[in-house]
Order: C-alpha cells, then structure tokens, then sequence
C-alpha cells in the first residue's frame, strides 16, 4: 500500500512509518516540524519506500499518485505545545483534519484520526469507556487541545455518515517511548530527564491522581489491528494499569537509580483527577491488549534518554 502520515515526524507518527515500512509499504510522511523533528525520520530517508513533504495540513494538503490509508497523526499533543500553540492546535484539529479527510475522500483512502484520552477531560466515570461523553472545560486553557480532538471526531463522523468514508477513530491514552522530545512537559519525558539529571522530581499536588502509561509499540499493534478491522465507531487503546503520578515518580527513581527528591508543585488548571481506560471494546472487536510492562518499556525509554541526553 502507499500511505500517508500526517504529523510523520512526529513521536508517534515516525514509529508508525517505520512499523508500515517494514511491513513493505510505501510511506509518505507529511510534516511542518513544529513539534515533529527529523532525527525521528532520519534513518529512512535513503530508502525507496520512503517520501517526506514539508507541509502545514491546516491549509490544502495535495499529495501526487494514489493513496490506500490517510493516517492523521498531525497536532501538538502536549500541555506545553498546546498551551504555547493554542489557536494552531484548534487549526490543525479543525481545518486539519478537514483536509486531510477531503483528500482521503479524494483518493478512495481508508482514513484515521488518531484522538486522545482527553475528550473525557476530568473523567466522571471511572474507568473511561467509549460511551461516555466526557467532562471538558471549553473555556479553560486545556480546552484547546480537547475540544479540537472532539471536533476531529465529530467531523470524522459526519464524513463516514455523509459520504461513507472508511473511518478509524483511535482515543490514544498516556504513551511513552523513544523519540519523546526531552522538553516535551509530559510526566514521562519530564521525570526520566529530572531523574537522569539528579534533578528534584516535579510533582503537581499531592500526586495522587491517576495516569495509566502504555509503550509506543503496544499502542501501534492496537492501530494496525484496527485499521484491518471493519469497526468505525472510536476504540480506547491504553494501559490499564493505573498508578498514581507519586508512584510513577518513586518509579523512575528506582529504574534510574537517580540521587533526585521529589518536590511538590501546584497543580494545573483543568488537571484531570484520574485516567484509565476501558479497553473492553479494543479486547473483543481488536483482540487487542498490551503486552510490555510498563518497567520493562520504561528500562527502554530510559537507556534511549541516556543516549539522547
């Protein structure tokens, strides 16, 4: 197949090209680098199977030859980007994803939109199904990021309703992995570096809500089982084995064996209390669940860390 990756260059979306390129498909890979970086891409430049086209997908996308799947990876996707970035974030999720749905409509293409966890916003229900219809703040300052992913979603669905479009929609939960940009402000990348740093370990109130963390290759063995299976409505792929932010933090310390303290911040507007998916529909539609254990995938992430600090 030739596929396309919106957001290629980006954490996720590099990990995705080279999943489908060593499955023998031909990948484009569209970025404008604003949060993507080409070291992430770098290693399969020279390769035949691989293009790259610089490109903000908020404006018209137009890609040469055809296209089997439209894979739309495009958008900041953490606080401090999206906080720095706000009316780019509702352009890419709105005008973005707009595009990128016209051209798969264009080319006859099988079309995902990868969403996120935080359509449930400050969840009500514990854990978070598919069903729920979450608890955002429009007007708050995370509202950017989750109600343009809500929109991405809406307007997926108004495309498979109004012209039958082949859509996937993912709701992707806390991932980690290599190639997360070191000042990314997520936990992850932002505990392992304190920690490798002996720096103090930030933690934002008392640390008591909740995250549940999957590596990036379970989370790309729930896409592509999903883009093989004919289910349209939107599928949760996370980890649901919860543990609290102190945990987590106490958690790198020992993989790390770092020197660092833990130090206590206030916390963020909008700060969801508790996150953990329900993966009851991936299980049975998908035969989907992860497989790495979050020490074993973090021992990977850190040594990657290692090398990049």
């Amino acid at each position: 197949m030739r596929i396309l990756i919106t957001g290629g260059a980006g954490f996720i979306g590099s990990h995705m090209t080279d999943r489908l390129i060593g499955e023998g498909h031909q990948v484009v890979a569209m970025d404008n680098l604003v949060t993507g970086d080409m070291s992430n891409i770098a290693h399969n430049r020279s390769s035949s199977a691989f293009e790259f086209i610089f490109h903000d997908v908020s404006n018209h996308i137009h890609v040469t030859g055809p296209l089997d799947w439209v894979l739309h990876f495009a958008s900041p996707a953490s606080p401090i980007d999206y906080l720095q970035l706000p009316i780019q974030t509702l352009k890419v999720g709105a005008m973005g994803t707009h595009n990128a749905l016209g051209l798969a409509k264009a080319k006859g293409a099988k079309f995902l939109l990868t969403s996120t966890s935080e359509v449930y916003g400050d969840p009500l229900v514990h854990p978070q199904h598919e069903e729920y219809w979450g608890n955002v703040n429009p007007v708050g300052p995370r509202g950017v990021y989750d109600e343009a992913k809500r929109y991405a979603e809406a307007l997926s669905m108004a495309y498979y309703r109004q012209h039958a479009l082949d859509v996937r929609i993912v709701r992707i939960f806390n991932t980690y992995g290599p190639r997360n940009r070191i000042n990314d402000g997520r936990v992850v990348p932002t505990f392992i570096n304190q920690a490798l740093r002996n720096d103090p370990i930030t933690v934002f109130g008392e640390g008591h809500q909740t995250r549940s963390f999957q590596y990036v290759d379970d989370l790309i063995d729930g896409i592509r089982l999903l883009m093989e299976t004919p289910f349209n409505k939107p599928v949760n792929i996370g980890n649901p084995n919860e543990m609290t932010i102190l945990e987590f933090a106490r958690l790198i310390i020992a993989l790390t064996g770092s020197r660092s303290e833990i130090v206590y911040r206030p916390l963020p507007e909008d700060d969801p209390k508790t996150r953990r998916p329900d993966i009851t529909r991936a299980k049975t539609v998908l035969g989907w669940e992860p497989r790495i254990p979050v020490e074993v995938g973090l021992r990977k992430t850190i040594d990657w860390y290692r090398g990049a600090l």
